[in-house]
């Protein structure tokens, strides 16, 4: 699993698979206001985006996350 972390717009984005190539989220599904959810076209998570990260996750994982 990779995390990755956008300061600038307090995002992050967890990875279930990496890479997802260009084109491979076929389905969006906003959980809340702050998290969503890409899938496959079989319905395979792909990946968790995670707005308002700061809020949302502890600073321990966004320390460890890429920044962008």
């Amino acid at each position: 699993m990779k995390i990755t972390y956008d300061p600038d717009a307090d995002a992050a984005y967890i990875y279930v698979k990496f890479p997802i190539k260009r084109g491979e989220a076929k389905n969006t599904v906003a959980i809340n206001e702050n998290i969503i959810v890409d899938f496959d076209a079989k319905g395979k998570m792909l990946g968790i985006e995670v707005l308002s990260a700061k809020k949302m996750l502890n600073k321990e994982v966004l320390m460890e996350a890429k920044t962008l």
